[in-house]
């Protein structure tokens, strides 16, 4: 059998999201800086995300990432992160999945009790500090971009729901956060289906309402995804979300469209952009733990370790640093590959579950 371009990838999750990592397949793709690598992807190479991420190799809740060579003399390896419908520049479950691949596989190598790695992402570098024994990643800290709030209680307009006040932060993406309270949900994963049409709807007027950029890298721009947020469900936990990752583009004409993915995680840059909110309040400090819930009640341990600035001039914004503590568990290893004769080399969706 005459088979093309063999991919080999590693599966995992991180506190219950998916991470699939490739280690084998793509040699290295142009670019001087792990952005420009994402953009070629995204505008040249993009038939490898939906190949990877689209059935019948992926799902809708599926999340993809490639390791690629390091453009930065600090870092070891570089890497490119692949959702549904973007390249984000930065994913903390996806960070972990990656981490715990290169240590786990022995593509880096692990020391005990403690392995310090420097990533490139392609929204800056990301320093981790992992938590090893005999042999397993035990738990991985990494130190994300900086994470700022854009707005803070803003009311918008959105169809069908009237007006819903939200914040909005960048925590890696752009994140628009409202109050679950506001729709009477209590983030319970038999509520996915509505939480999920909620989140897009909101996420659809908050783009078109309250435009972003990034001051030190404007092609990260826009808000590309969306957290419900609310009390934790275990008193010893900080607070409760669930993030919906869009899986299409919301036609408000067509209902149809209105749907995405929970992250089945608590989400490393949606946790970073809800600590930089809630610091922007005056409701947390830095170097205090913030616990936050996932859907499925796991945990990341989120941090602020310092404040800093980016952007300069009249775009300056006051920022926070956060650390996100999670941990990773490989599920498989595969090699996928496309007959020539396949009729769907890239992959389908339907309209079903998509």
């Amino acid at each position: 059998m005459r088979l093309n371009r063999m991919i080999q990838a590693v599966d995992l999750h991180a506190a219950g999201e998916p991470g699939r990592v490739i280690v084998g397949g793509v040699l290295d793709v142009p670019g001087t800086t792990m952005f420009e690598k994402m953009t070629w992807l995204q505008t040249h190479g993009d038939d490898l995300r939906l190949r990877m991420l689209r059935e019948p190799r992926g799902y809708p809740a599926a999340n993809c990432n490639l390791i690629l060579p390091t453009t930065h003399a600090e870092a070891q390896a570089g890497f490119v992160i692949m959702e549904q419908v973007e390249y984000p520049g930065m994913s903390g479950t996806n960070t972990i999945c990656v981490v715990t691949t290169l240590l786990e596989t022995g593509m880096l190598p692990m020391t005990e009790p403690t392995t310090d790695v420097v990533l490139e992402s392609p929204a800056g570098l990301i320093r981790v500090h992992a938590e090893c024994r005999n042999g397993k990643v035990r738990g991985v800290t990494f130190t994300n971009v900086p994470a700022f709030a854009t707005h803070l209680d803003r009311p918008i307009e959105v169809p069908q729901l009237g007006t819903v006040t939200v914040d909005v932060a960048y925590g890696g993406m752009f994140y628009v956060i409202a109050d679950a309270a506001q729709f009477g949900f209590r983030l319970t994963p038999d509520e996915g289906r509505d939480i999920t049409r909620t989140t897009e709807m909101i996420k659809a007027a908050a783009a078109e309402q309250l435009p972003v950029v990034h001051p030190d890298q404007p092609g990260f721009a826009g808000i590309t995804i969306g957290q419900l947020s609310g009390p934790p469900h275990d008193p010893a936990n900080s607070c409760r979300n669930a993030v919906t990752v869009s899986t299409g583009i919301l036609d408000w004409n067509k209902p149809s469209t209105w749907t995405g993915v929970i992250d089945r995680s608590p989400c490393g840059t949606g946790t970073s952009a809800k600590m930089a909110i809630l610091h922007a309040k005056g409701q947390l400090g830095l170097h205090e733990d913030f616990r936050h819930e996932g859907i499925l009640g796991t945990v990341f341990t989120g941090r602020l370790i310092a404040t800093t600035t980016v952007g300069a001039g009249a775009q300056a914004r006051t920022a926070v640093v956060p650390t996100i503590t999670g941990t990773a568990w490989i599920t498989g290893f595969a090699s996928y590959v496309v007959d020539p004769e396949d009729p769907f080399p890239n992959g389908y969706t339907v309209g079903d579950i998509w």
